[in-house]
């Protein structure tokens, strides 16, 4: 299926590895022209290579170092995609660190920094993007999120900042409505991929993982990168032209919500 995605100018937050990179990827490989972005130099030189491989050339992928956590990182990231490709049709926000424990071990400065590391690069990168995405006739912004962020569970940090976002996505759905930009959650479940905490976890634990993955994966394994990256693609795409405010779950039947 040609998702009609040629040509479209893309940037996604946290895109040197796992949901990131695969989303960036499965845009590339639609044609889009994708600006990736991540604090670590090396593996986003990687990243960037292994995409321009795909995409047929260095001039459709743009990598830029920056941290996003910052305003001075977001200002940078959309400041640059825009003058190397021109203006702005599809952001996907990605990044997303909660630390902490339960209510009575978790220090203000851990709720900061959940807040600061997912909730405000959302933010701040959306509402760069808009007047972008305005200019060239609509647009899309996807938020990558979390099952924990439309029911309970996972850490107590990651499941507010992550139901935050899920709110924000839907509002802004409805706001940016009469300016032709949709708004869509992407939901995953447990994703493996190396170098991420479920890996890592494996690695530490292969026993206790294994029981995991029995008791709470129905269909008996992790998912996989490249399936959250194939849904983003597509919501991104003109195929998907009238889903938004939406919140896609991308967890083979993990979560229990009805909705």
């Amino acid at each position: 299926m040609d998702l009609g995605l040629t040509g479209k100018i893309a940037l996604v937050t946290g895109s040197s590895r796992g949901l990131g990179f695969a989303s960036a990827r499965a845009l590339a490989a639609e044609g889009c022209r994708v600006c990736i972005c991540a604090r670590g130099l090396e593996r986003l030189r990687e990243a960037a290579d292994e995409l321009a491989t795909l995409a047929g050339g260095d001039d459709r992928i743009l990598a830029v170092a920056a941290d996003v956590a910052t305003q001075v990182g977001v200002a940078t990231i959309v400041a640059r995609t825009v003058e190397v490709f021109g203006g702005l049709d599809i952001l996907v926000n990605n990044v997303g660190l909660a630390r902490g424990g339960g209510i009575l071990d978790t220090s203000d400065r851990e709720w900061e920094e959940a807040i600061d590391q997912t909730l405000f690069p959302a933010i701040r990168a959306s509402r760069a993007a808009v007047p972008h995405m305005r200019a060239r006739g609509g647009g899309v912004i996807i938020m990558i999120t979390s099952i924990w962020g439309r029911e309970s569970g996972g850490r107590m940090t990651y499941n507010a900042v992550k139901a935050a976002e899920t709110s924000l996505g839907k509002s802004l759905g409805q706001q940016l409505a009469r300016d032709n930009i949709r708004v869509n959650s992407v939901a995953p479940g447990s994703i493996l991929f190396e170098g991420g905490s479920w890996h890592r976890r494996q690695q530490a634990d292969p026993d206790g993982i294994a029981q995991f993955i029995r008791q709470e994966l129905p269909f008996g394994r992790f998912g996989r990168a490249e399936e959250v990256g194939d849904v983003v693609a597509f919501l991104a795409s003109p195929r998907a032209s009238w889903i938004s405010g939406a919140c896609i779950p991308v967890d083979g039947c993990q979560s229990r919500s009805l909705i």
